[in-house]
């Protein structure tokens, strides 16, 4: 487990981290000089890059989504599987 000393000092060097390689997640400056968005041809392409960034972004969510959704319906499954074999045997105690 960690410490509460510990995590004092964690936050502090995970914001001066963020902080220095900000500049360098801003983004591909080639990408973002090439495509002229005066240009129709260069206004589809960063419309491509949008949706593209857009779907890759939304990707882990939903299949995170999806696969709780799962878990979550099987689970309500075997509830309902267990009540109905409970109310099945405590039939039978009672006849």
């Amino acid at each position: 487990m960690i410490g509460e000393r510990t995590m004092r000092w964690i936050l502090p060097v995970v914001v001066v981290a963020a902080a220095c390689v900000a500049a360098e997640a801003l983004g591909c400056p080639t990408c973002k000089d090439a495509v002229d968005t005066s240009d129709p041809d260069g206004l589809n392409l960063a419309r491509g890059y949008f949706y593209s960034i857009l779907l890759m972004l939304a990707m882990p969510f939903t299949l995170a989504g999806c696969f709780g959704c799962y878990v979550w319906r099987e689970m309500r499954r075997q509830e309902r599987e267990q009540a109905a074999t409970a109310a099945a045997a405590e039939r039978e105690r009672a006849a």
